[in-house]
């Protein structure tokens, strides 16, 4: 029995919350989370959109590399 074991080196997630608040929270979650498997924030990018009703919608995509590369 062989067993491949392959570092993941670069990973994107993208997240989406109703305010500013949540979002960070659900992304410093992820850090934490990808941090065991060795993978560093290596850019984020964030927007924000208002609909017609005046409500605000937040959304980011980061992108996580591999620590050392």
């Amino acid at each position: 029995m062989n067993f491949d074991f392959k570092l993941i080196e670069d990973k994107v997630e993208f997240f989406e919350a109703l305010d500013i608040k949540d979002l960070e929270k659900k992304i410093n979650e992820k850090v934490d989370q990808n941090r065991a498997i060795m993978l560093g924030v290596h850019s984020v990018s964030h927007q924000m959109h208002v609909d017609g009703d005046g409500r605000r919608f937040y959304s980011a995509v980061v992108h996580f590399r591999m620590v050392g590369k």
